[in-house]
């Protein structure tokens, strides 16, 4: 039978595997949502860090083992934070989907031609 690190370990691969592959798509939503996994990922990482206890309080008691309080701080901090840029990171994808007519990470589609710039056209510049 495996231990439980094992399955935290295994756990935690999955996890950060799924959020590099979703990371890794050509969608901003996709993006969006493989930094919000992976974020978890390492969420999960910080806390498994302060041990696998079982009936452990996190606050010094009448003696015995007690749970190391420091990563639970760390990941609600980390939770906290995680939520504000993920807000912002969707701000910027909905800003470039609306500046770009598409919501693929380089600003357009696959095997389409890009949009034409009409201020860059008249500027002499290449259009992006």
């Amino acid at each position: 039978m495996p231990s439980m690190e094992f399955l935290l370990a295994t756990g935690i691969g999955a996890v950060t595997s799924c959020g590099l592959w979703l990371l890794l798509r050509g969608r901003s939503f996709s993006v969006v949502l493989g930094l919000t996994v992976l974020g978890y990922a390492v969420n999960v990482f910080i806390f498994g860090m302060g041990r696998l206890w079982r009936n452990a309080p996190a606050i010094l008691g009448q003696g015995g083992t007690v749970a190391d309080p420091l990563p639970q701080a760390l990941v609600l901090t980390a939770i906290v934070i995680g939520f504000a840029t993920t807000g912002f990171v969707i701000e910027l994808a909905l800003r470039s989907r609306h500046d770009n007519g598409s919501d693929h990470v380089d600003g357009h589609e696959p095997g389409m031609q890009p949009p034409v710039d009409a201020a860059a056209d008249l500027r002499g510049e290449a259009p992006r």
